[in-house]
């Protein structure tokens, strides 16, 4: 029996090391197994048409102003602003119309002359300004614009640039592209971006008493979820995941995966992580590399585990499975964005009002699944007006680290802090949508 081993076995989960502390030095171990601080996942560039989701490598600036050219901001006629001046509805200014039956439109506006023109339409050079049509009466006959209030120079016009100047940055190295910003980068003249590669994911699911999905399990089997659930949180999260068979917590076979697994950037593990018998993973990195954390301060999760073999991150992640995905949620997210450069985002939240207490332990950070439930017309207990109080968070009631169901069935979950001693019912508190 080592040293870790020995130890471990002997303190248990006595000492755990808080979740900011445990992030950093996961961080740090990121960061120094990349040769700049970023792009450790290297870098592509790809047609803007396959980038949604991806990470850029590189800020991109707009090649050409939106719009191009000015435009009409609304359904009128294009004039010279200087002309309408003093009109009324009493003494209208008269404008000869250009662009009626038998005329032709040029790209120039004469003095005295009026165009009729769509939201959207080029206008004409001398054109400055555009009457919107309640404004205005055109007489066919006469060939004229009747202009009954005056507008002013640039009214109802979209100048060159109104949206984007040429060589304006739109986007910094390190935003994930979204749907509309594609479309943006495409009207400004980008048709291709430098992004980095998405990591490549290794899930290895461990276990003795584990069968896949579709087996009917035999007394003291149990259906293996973790490694499924793990693998498409991480395609989620914008990994690209090879999801290992089941792999039994013995130790020759278990070091086998992990070194088969450390062409990947970042091997993620399910399972024996504890201080049982079978719990051997912390004692195998340790043996390939360095344990970096063992024990880490939050509900559920607190067997989590991470270090480093060749470089390579390994996260150890709890085999209970709501222990799992929180550990999930807490590490394997954040890494994920710190190996392609970008900050980790915020989780969605809502506020809700507490609908029964939520106990935990000082010192340790706890995530209470609950489920949301509309209240009547916004109508809860209290009268402050200020407060949001169209939802209730109703905690589950059977919260085992273990029990699946407590979080594939709520909603989010309330974060209690460390500092705290349990949140009392009716608390307004924050549920993190964190599925969304």
């Amino acid at each position: 029996m080592d040293g870790l081993d020995r130890d471990r076995r002997r303190a248990g989960f006595r000492r755990l090391t808080r979740l900011a502390s445990a992030r950093r030095v996961l961080r740090e171990a990121i960061v120094d197994g990349c040769s700049t601080g970023f792009e450790s996942t290297g870098v592509e560039s790809i047609p803007l048409a396959e980038a949604t989701g991806r990470v850029l490598a590189d800020a991109v600036a707009a090649r050409w102003s939106v719009p191009g050219q000015a435009r009409a901001a609304a359904d009128g006629y294009a004039v010279r602003a200087a002309e309408t001046h003093g009109a009324s509805s009493h003494s209208p200014a008269a404008l000869s119309m250009v662009g009626v039956e038998g005329s032709t439109v040029t790209d120039s506006l004469d003095a005295g002359t009026a165009v009729e023109v769509s939201a959207g339409d080029v206008l004409p050079d001398g054109a400055d300004a555009v009457v919107p049509i309640e404004r205005s009466t055109e007489l066919p006959e006469a060939g004229e614009l009747e202009v009954s209030a005056a507008v002013t120079t640039g009214e109802n016009v979209a100048s060159a640039g109104a949206d984007v100047d040429a060589g304006t940055t739109l986007y910094d190295r390190g935003h994930r592209l979204r749907p509309s910003d594609l479309g943006l980068l495409h009207s400004t003249g980008i048709e291709s971006v430098s992004v980095a590669f998405e990591p490549e994911v290794a899930v290895i699911p461990t276990g003795d008493d584990l069968v896949e999905p579709g087996t009917n399990p035999d007394p003291g089997q149990v259906v293996e979820t973790d490694g499924r659930t793990v693998a498409s949180l991480a395609d989620r999260w914008g990994g690209t995941v090879t999801r290992h068979d089941l792999v039994p917590t013995e130790e020759v076979v278990l070091t086998s995966a992990i070194e088969d697994a450390l062409d990947h950037d970042v091997v993620v593990t399910t399972g024996a992580t504890a201080v049982g018998d079978r719990d051997r993973l912390p004692e195998v990195v340790d043996a390939l590399g360095q344990v970096r954390v063992h024990g880490v301060a939050v509900s559920p999760g607190r067997t989590a585990c991470f270090g480093t073999v060749a470089g390579t991150p390994v996260i150890g992640l709890p085999g209970p499975a709501v222990a799992c995905i929180v550990a999930a949620v807490q590490f394997l997210r954040p890494a994920l964005s710190w190996l392609v450069g970008e900050s980790v985002p915020d989780h969605p939240t809502i506020s809700a009002t507490l609908d029964r207490k939520i106990p935990s332990e000082p010192g340790i950070r706890t995530f209470a699944r609950v489920s949301l439930e509309p209240t009547v017309d916004g109508d809860a207990p209290g009268g402050d007006a200020s407060i949001d109080r169209r939802y209730r968070a109703v905690p589950t009631r059977v919260g085992g680290p273990g029990v699946l169901s407590s979080v594939a069935l709520a909603d989010g979950w309330v974060v209690v802090e460390e500092s705290l001693e349990g949140i009392p019912a009716g608390e307004q508190v924050a549920v993190e949508l964190w599925e969304r």
